[in-house]
């Protein structure tokens, strides 16, 4: 079953904002290009890599080779020039973008980072080893442990990513075989991925219907294993019940659950199915359909007991046709005494401002088509007859009693 997290993002469809950085562009910034970062790139983005600060190297005649730096990325640099390189970064990682978040953001904009990642992770504990301030060596091997675990994290990502990308419409599949992946994590980093495919408008939205797939994919996966674990929870119970030595502990089992709030509307549905299939059949005994009767009874009485008081007064104030009738029972049901619950009547009492709530919960959902925001019990009054009879309802309580 989905965790809460997960379940956060599953009804967001994935948009993309198009982003104008890179960090291939201000690597290069730091290798020697400096008309690397774009002029409408945003302020705080160019200053990651300062591209008027470049490091630049010389070869053996003197003249600078940023150029060629320029061509090659991080690939044509020497060892010592990779060092400079990663001080660079370094700097970047623990002053200009400090915060993981920054970090993963970076890692997955970057073209350069697979050639430079053991570079700059030898060179982090290099520096952390040869440093005899214990504050920044403590913060150079902080940066060196977070950005590695950070980094596998990414690398995971990518390769779920390499996965769906190369099997389109193997999505479901996937899905199913490693749901636990498709973590909230991963549709951020997709996301990201996205955003870098900015000079690629046709790539960029590729890749925005994709994660959209995924998304509808995990969703129909979590909605099916959720139903497939409520009906197979209340087999368990259903058994248990009917395997009971009488019909009084079988009733007192469904008493139970009720108490424990654990009558749920799938087993009360699996119990009025086996009392309807019995009911109707000459095959079943009549003690065998006395039994199912008082078990539906009982499970029917229970689960309307789970439901909130003023959603039972609602329901029963819409049988009444007579508005003189339905009045003097809104009347009753505001006037505060004893609240009985029997098998054939119930006396509840609220106010008319937790009532007045309700409905208005109701005819609000019903109008922004919101159903999914009322509670089970409440569903089934999302009817246009019902609406309007709530809304007169509402004028009533209104006028009347607010």
């Amino acid at each position: 079953m989905a965790s809460n997290e997960t379940k956060s993002y599953r009804s967001c469809r994935l948009v993309i904002n198009p982003h104008r950085f890179t960090w291939s562009t201000t690597l290069a910034a730091v290798v020697g290009d400096t008309t690397a970062v774009p002029n409408n790139c945003r302020a705080e983005e160019s200053s990651v890599f300062n591209a008027s600060h470049p490091v630049q190297t010389q070869d053996e005649t003197g003249k600078c080779d940023g150029k060629k730096e320029e061509e090659d990325g991080t690939e044509g640099l020497d060892d010592h020039k990779m060092i400079r390189v990663c001080d660079k970064l370094i700097e970047v990682f623990l002053v200009d973008k400090p915060t993981p978040t920054d970090w993963r953001r970076l890692l997955a904009f970057s073209k350069e980072w697979d050639n430079m990642r053991p570079h700059f992770f030898r060179r982090c504990q290099d520096r952390a080893d040869s440093e005899d301030n214990p504050g920044m060596k403590h913060k150079l091997l902080r940066l060196g442990r977070k950005l590695k675990e950070i980094d596998e994290d990414v690398q995971r990502h990518n390769e779920l990513l390499q996965v769906i990308r190369g099997s389109p419409s193997d999505i479901s599949e996937v899905v199913a075989r490693r749901r636990k992946d498709f973590t909230k994590e991963f549709f951020v980093h997709l996301h990201t991925v996205a955003e870098s495919y900015y000079e690629n408008p046709l790539d960029q939205n590729a890749l925005a219907k994709l994660g959209n797939m995924c998304l509808a994919a995990v969703q129909s996966y979590d909605t099916a294993t959720e139903n497939i674990e409520a009906l197979n929870a209340a087999e368990l119970k259903f058994q248990d019940i009917i395997n009971s030595p009488s019909v009084d502990a079988a009733c007192r089992k469904i008493d139970n659950l009720a108490e424990k709030n654990q009558l749920d509307s799938a087993l009360v549905l699996m119990i009025t199915k086996a009392w309807s299939a019995a009911k109707e059949s000459n095959m079943t005994k009549d003690e065998v359909k006395d039994v199912l009767y008082h078990l539906y009874m009982t499970a029917r009485g229970n689960l309307q007991r789970l439901m909130p008081k003023e959603i039972r007064i609602v329901k029963y104030l819409l049988t009444i046709d007579d508005p003189e009738e339905r009045l003097c029972a809104l009347q009753d049901a505001f006037t505060p005494g004893q609240e009985l619950e029997g098998k054939d009547v119930d006396n509840l009492y609220t106010t008319p401002e937790k009532l007045h709530t309700w409905i208005k919960a109701v005819v609000d959902a019903y109008h922004f088509s919101r159903e999914g925001t009322l509670i089970r019990e409440a569903r089934d009054l999302m009817n246009p007859r019902i609406i309007e009879k709530l809304e007169e309802l509402t004028k009533i309580v209104e006028n009347k009693f607010m």
